[in-house]
């Protein structure tokens, strides 16, 4: 474990930064807000990290009160990190880290990569603007599919793959589309108005949105 790191400022963003402003910190914090990952998982889903500053950067999290590590039961006998409660309060410092770096995304770059559930924040942010409420949200993209809980209080707020149960709606986006709201140049309010996103689903949820 590395020595704890202080700017020695008497002032709350300082000592904010004290705690997450190493490389890496913040973008393991938003792969956790998605639930419990193995380390193997983390390492697959931060290409660029090494595997030491990752393990570091976990251990420094685990003594700051951010995450927590515990092994699964039989058959899975895995250890896996977990954002603690003041570990998900950083949920909207993500969120407004997000919003205001959408403008410097630009075009996609060849070197850039790239996985489906890194749209679950800008997405929620869209969803909680249109104030429809709380439900389980798929989501299909060009890159993979992912699910999001909207409103969720605890537990995972997205996740891999097909949602564990019968969603409450089916969101479809083109590349277009979603690079375009990435970016902030179209907000999820217009992108349903203009019909750039296929909305699917029997729910109150699902017809919210096509009725936007």
């Amino acid at each position: 474990m590395s020595p704890r790191r202080s700017y020695d400022q008497y002032c709350s963003a300082a000592r904010a930064l004290d705690a997450v402003g190493d490389r890496w910190t913040l973008l393991i914090v938003r792969e956790l807000l998605g639930g419990p990952r193995r380390y193997t998982d983390l390492h697959a889903d931060l290409p660029g990290v090494s595997t030491d500053v990752l393990a570091s950067r976990l251990k420094d999290m685990e003594r700051d009160g951010l995450t927590t590590r515990r092994r699964l039961p039989p058959p899975g006998a895995a250890y896996v990190y977990e954002l603690t409660s003041r570990g998900r309060e950083l949920l909207p410092v993500l969120q407004a880290l997000g919003e205001w770096g959408a403008s410097e995304l630009g075009d996609r770059r060849p070197t850039d990569a790239v996985r489906a559930h890194w749209f679950a924040l800008p997405l929620l942010r869209g969803l909680d603007a249109a104030g429809l409420g709380e439900g389980l949200v798929e989501v299909h993209l060009d890159e993979g599919r992912f699910h999001v809980w909207l409103g969720a209080a605890d537990g995972p707020l997205h996740g891999d793959g097909n949602a564990p149960r019968e969603p409450d709606a089916r969101l479809t986006l083109d590349t277009r589309t979603c690079e375009d709201m990435s970016r902030g140049t179209l907000t999820l309010l217009d992108a349903l108005r203009e019909r750039s996103v296929d909305v699917t689903g029997d729910g109150p949820l699902a017809k919210g949105l096509r009725e936007v």
